[in-house]
């Protein structure tokens, strides 16, 4: 079931009320529609989360939250994916970025050496920032759209699965209840017939 399993790995509203980083954000964290779990607001909260995985800037999280509180999306899961991110996958993501961005403007690629420092910054940066970006930007764009559906579809289909339980559970009951009234229909003729 998505919902208990989101609920179950989502921060709670008191871990995202303590996070200095969405300090900033105010008394607007504290919105009830914040907090609901339903398909729309899961939904969005995927499709921003998975956008703002690709913004290569530090504040993701604060921008994850300032778009889900202006869409109306499930907060701590707009929070949570945004750290797909992390200092084991930047490196292949952003490289992988670099290479599809250099390949969709017809760049070719270079030779990157990541040593961050502000002489890097200086002279490599200045070279690469354009396939980095447009390659963040197709990414997040087709993982965002690639999100939403997906998380609509798994929550009709788990919708779908448990309207389909209740059915087969209904006529099992119904089916039921006809045997025992049968069964009572039958005890009833031959006690009246042993009378």
């Amino acid at each position: 079931m998505p919902r208990n399993f989101l609920k179950k790995y989502s921060p709670s509203p008191k871990t995202i009320r303590e996070n200095k980083a969405l300090g900033c954000l105010g008394e607007s964290i504290h919105q009830p529609n914040l907090w609901s779990m339903n398909r729309h607001s899961v939904a969005k909260a995927f499709a921003i989360g998975l956008f703002c995985t690709w913004i290569p800037l530090p504040l993701q999280t604060v921008i994850a939250a300032l778009l889900a509180i202006y869409y109306r999306a499930h907060l701590p899961l707009s929070i949570a994916l945004v750290f797909v991110t992390n200092p084991i996958t930047i490196p292949p993501m952003f490289y992988f970025a670099y290479r599809l961005g250099g390949l969709m403007l017809g760049i070719e690629p270079q030779q990157v050496d990541m040593s961050l420092s502000l002489d890097w910054l200086s002279t490599t940066l200045a070279h690469i920032w354009q396939p980095l970006l447009f390659g963040c930007l197709i990414l997040a764009i087709l993982s965002s759209i690639g999100g939403y559906f997906f998380i609509n579809l798994i929550w009709k289909k788990n919708i779908k699965k448990r309207w389909q339980g209740r059915k087969e559970e209904r006529a099992y009951k119904k089916a039921k209840r006809a045997m025992e009234k049968k069964i009572k229909k039958e005890l009833l003729k031959s006690s009246n017939s042993s009378d």
